[in-house]
């Protein structure tokens, strides 16, 4: 299950990710927003991270203009690796170095070409474990000491 939201700033690029995840028949949940009138990121973006954290089989994926607010908001639920990524392969080495769960995405620094190839690295691409694994799992310590 891919969890995804935006702000009134990322309407567009969710709207070309939805399209794609229904190409791909891809089961999905859109908590919006599907207006571009201004509404606050944390309202849409807790919900994809809460629904992840709550989900570990599944992945999000949040868009405001930069990603930087969807990510510091998604990134405060427990459980929740979320990355911002600008690049296909940070897309892929998110996941497969960091075992990030959540994808930020910022509609005003990334083109839909761009954001789609990203989201198709995210979604493709499996964590490698290994020594990968004990880092991921330190993160993972110190949240649970500090929650």
């Amino acid at each position: 299950m891919i969890y995804i939201a935006c702000d009134h700033g990322g309407i567009e690029l969710k709207k070309a990710i939805v399209d794609v995840l229904k190409k791909r028949n891809i089961d999905y949940v859109d908590f919006g927003t599907d207006t571009t009138d201004s509404v606050d990121y944390p309202d849409y973006g807790i919900k994809v991270a809460e629904s992840v954290a709550h989900d570990v089989e599944s992945k999000g994926i949040v868009i405001c203009k930069t990603g930087v607010g969807m990510s510091i908001c998604a990134n405060k639920v427990k459980g929740v690796r979320c990355a911002l990524c600008f690049t296909a392969e940070m897309g892929k080495l998110c996941r497969e170095h960091n075992n990030a769960n959540v994808l930020a995405l910022g509609a005003g620094n990334t083109d839909t070409k761009t954001a789609l190839d990203i989201v198709d690295a995210f979604l493709t691409t499996e964590f490698a474990g290994g020594r990968h694994a004990n880092r991921v799992g330190k993160i993972i310590s110190y949240e649970e000491k500090n929650v």
